[in-house]
């Protein structure tokens, strides 16, 4: 696993319609629009954030994380409108032992819909296949997330199972969590 292909130099990824890229200060009202909107967050373990001081206070979490080489968040941006933040791309759980990364992904609520995450997903599980070089990459879903299965399901993800009441979230209590994964021998396939 190459990290340094992550944490080295802030990674710029782009297709024909999106371009993940690193959030930034000036962004706040977006990101703000994303995390104080109570329906993006129905089914994650995130609390929305009412406070657009809170909300900057997070936009300097991403950098600490990104610095301490823990976790990457990017920004979704379309390529027609490359300044406004559409969404929140992650990848973290770096596990060098098992050569394996997690994903997580989330949508300001006018965008749902329009094939961003799917788009926002396959760039990212290609970089990190591609270039970071991981085996596997999973995402665990809340059961009652269908907008993220499918997400998953069109960047061949397979589920693998669910994990019974294995996780605490904010806000959410104690979860149910499905598992979906996609391995490097797989994607290899999907990409032939």
């Amino acid at each position: 696993m190459n990290l340094d292909a992550v944490f080295g130099q802030f990674p710029i990824l782009k297709s024909d319609t999106l371009t993940l890229k690193k959030v930034e200060e000036h962004h706040l009202e977006e990101v703000y629009d994303i995390y104080s909107n109570d329906t993006v967050f129905e089914y994650c373990g995130i609390i929305p954030k009412y406070k657009k001081a809170t909300v900057k206070n997070m936009i300097g979490h991403f950098e600490r994380d990104f610095n301490k080489r823990s976790r990457i968040k990017w920004g979704i941006f379309t390529n027609e409108d490359s300044e406004r933040v559409v969404g929140i791309m992650e990848a973290f759980d770096f596990n060098q032992k098992v050569n394996m990364a997690t994903i997580g992904y989330f949508l300001a609520e006018t965008e749902w819909g329009k094939g961003i995450a799917a788009e926002a997903t396959r760039i990212v599980v290609k970089f990190l296949f591609e270039d970071v070089g991981v085996n596997r990459i999973q995402a665990e879903v809340m059961p009652a997330n269908e907008r993220s299965k499918r997400v998953l399901l069109k960047n061949g993800f397979i589920k693998e199972g669910t994990l019974r009441q294995a996780s605490l979230w904010s806000g959410k209590g104690i979860v149910d969590l499905e598992i979906y994964g996609l391995l490097q021998e797989e994607y290899k396939i999907e990409v032939k």
